[in-house]
């Protein structure tokens, strides 16, 4: 296993729509490429991490939402006895709950900047496994969320995308020297 380098906010691959898959493109070297990310995803000490972070096009993202013991809006302890990995390919959300909440999120690809975002809290979704298995299931609280925020990457959308002008507006100047980092200037 290999740490990836994680793409930062300005980077176009952030931007880009991934691709779909097909069965045939699990193999050893896709099941290797998952084992980084999770691997990545630990050691930055996010509990979701998609594809495109990662500069991979592929419609994938891995979460782990258990490896936390307690949850506030600004800090998650970790507890990796309690890891679960869940690898989503070719996620997508087939109905959400009326009801939404704002939560404070925060981006492994946008480092130092957080913002309270709202988003449905019951979302119903559909992947494919590592093995293949068609999944179709409810999430609620953090995972639903997670689930949204990693989608979201894969379509090329960032969590500041949701926020009203007053936000962004005041997060502008640190996402432009984040972009001025990534672009090297």
């Amino acid at each position: 296993m290999a740490l990836l380098p994680i793409k930062i906010y300005g980077e176009p691959v952030l931007r880009e729509k991934a691709q779909e898959m097909k069965q045939e493109d699990i193999d050893d070297a896709f099941r290797a490429f998952i084992a980084d990310m999770a691997e990545t995803m630990y050691d930055a000490r996010g509990i979701g991490l998609a594809a495109p972070q990662v500069g991979d096009l592929r419609r994938v993202f891995v979460v782990d939402t258990e490896q936390t013991d307690g949850d506030s809006k600004r800090r998650r302890v970790r507890n990796p006895e309690k890891r679960r990995l869940v690898t989503c390919i070719n996620p997508e959300i087939i109905e959400t709950s009326a009801e939404d909440e704002e939560y404070n999120e925060g981006c492994l690809s946008i480092p130092d900047v957080e913002a309270d975002v709202w988003r449905p809290i019951r979302v119903k979704v559909r992947y494919r496994t590592l093995e293949w298995e068609l999944k179709e299931e409810w999430l609620d609280e953090l995972m639903a969320r997670v689930f949204q925020h990693e989608l979201d990457h894969l379509d090329g959308v960032l969590f500041v995308d949701h926020l009203g002008m007053m936000k962004r507006t005041a997060l502008a100047g640190k996402l432009n020297r984040l972009k001025k980092q990534s672009s090297g200037k």
